[in-house]
């Protein structure tokens, strides 16, 4: 029996959730943030339909990540967020976004060596303690932009929190990053896109929105803001198939460790997913997956490929039935947040764990 592993991704909801974004920002240029194979949707077949829906820019983490996009004959600009490979960046016509001197003066030398200008984005630490410019940010960009062959097309920065209640620290990074916008602009930079904005400030920070955002989880139907009363919908489903039932006796214990003992006569049934599919171990014992239309407790602890769920309630139950794990099922659903609730995580982490070993059908 096929394991039904499935990751369902519908396209209409990626849609859907650009155009909350679009009029949240009001209609600001969109820099969609597709790395971590689009936070485990599948970047192509993502970045294709926000391309249909008319995103001019995406961004990905590593050059790794463009090539693939690229390969699959994707044209746009694409923003490679950290350590840019230079011969890469040429080879793929990629955006780079430069975090210190040392790479601007890497990437200068290869331009001027294949004759060409290259468009660049410049990082600045307001505050996240990462990436950036630091110290005299102003005075190095103005050092950036005298180098041969670099043409600063934008210049961007962080939030450390942006998702939380308290703005104080993401109001004192807007301030910062404002400062020095100001000052480059005043000094007859022509910089076209400033950028800031994640998620979190997409909905909670408007005045951080400047030229341009970037989101991320909220393409993919997730809110960061607890506040949010957001119309954002999931785009990604997530279902295994029951590949045993089992009746046993009280008193019988499930899984490695026993962690769980079954206190009456009971059906359990074998899930063909486990945490080398993105199924936390700290599900155990502390997650449901709907079947039939019903919630159904995880029992004992996760296997790496299987995971067993209690359905001694469950009527009619078959082999080969269907276990949402994110989704919707007859009047009840479980989404990513609900799972990271229960793995004290994000749902950015829940929905990038969906392994490679899923089998991602589109919709």
């Amino acid at each position: 029996m096929n394991r039904g592993f499935t990751a369902e991704i519908y396209l209409n909801a990626i849609s859907h959730n650009l155009k909350v974004i679009k009029d949240i920002s009001r209609n600001l240029p969109v820099i969609a943030v597709v790395k971590a194979d689009a936070y485990g949707h599948g970047a192509v077949k993502i970045s294709g339909r926000l391309i249909n829906d008319g995103v001019e820019y995406l961004a990905v983490a590593f050059t790794e990540e463009a090539k693939e996009l690229r390969d699959a004959g994707i044209n746009i600009p694409i923003l490679v967020l950290f350590d840019p490979d230079a011969e890469d960046i040429f080879k793929y016509s990629l955006v780079p976004v430069i975090s210190d001197k040392k790479t601007a003066v890497v990437l200068s030398k290869e331009a001027e060596r294949r004759n060409t200008a290259l468009n660049v984005h410049i990082k600045i630490d307001t505050g996240m303690g990462r990436l950036g410019l630091t110290g005299d940010p102003v005075k190095e960009i103005l050092e950036i932009a005298g180098m041969k062959g670099i043409n600063i097309e934008g210049v961007m920065s962080h939030f450390s929190e942006a998702d939380i209640k308290d703005e104080s620290f993401a109001r004192m990074q807007i301030a910062s990053f404002n400062s020095v916008r100001k000052e480059l602009l005043q000094k007859g930079l022509n910089i076209r896109l400033f950028h800031i904005a994640n998620s979190a400030a997409v909905e909670a920070l408007p005045e951080s929105h400047f030229d341009a955002i970037r989101p991320g989880i909220m393409l993919y139907g997730y809110s960061p803001v607890l506040t949010s009363n957001s119309q954002l919908i999931p785009v990604m489903t997530v279902k295994a198939k029951i590949s045993a039932l089992r009746r046993l006796p009280a008193g019988a214990p499930i899984s490695y460790g026993r962690t769980f003992v079954t206190k009456r006569e009971s059906l359990i049934g074998v899930m063909a997913a486990g945490y080398a599919d993105g199924l936390s171990r700290r599900f155990s014992n502390n997650a449901e997956v709907i079947v039939r239309g019903r919630r159904v407790s995880v029992v004992g602890r996760v296997c790496m490929d299987l995971t067993m769920i209690d359905l001694t309630d469950i009527e009619h139950v078959e082999e080969g039935d269907e276990a949402v794990i994110i989704g919707r099922q007859g009047n009840e659903s479980i989404d990513a947040a609900e799972l990271a609730r229960r793995a004290d995580t994000i749902p950015y982490e829940i929905l990038t764990s969906i392994g490679y070993r899923a089998k991602k059908v589109y919709y």
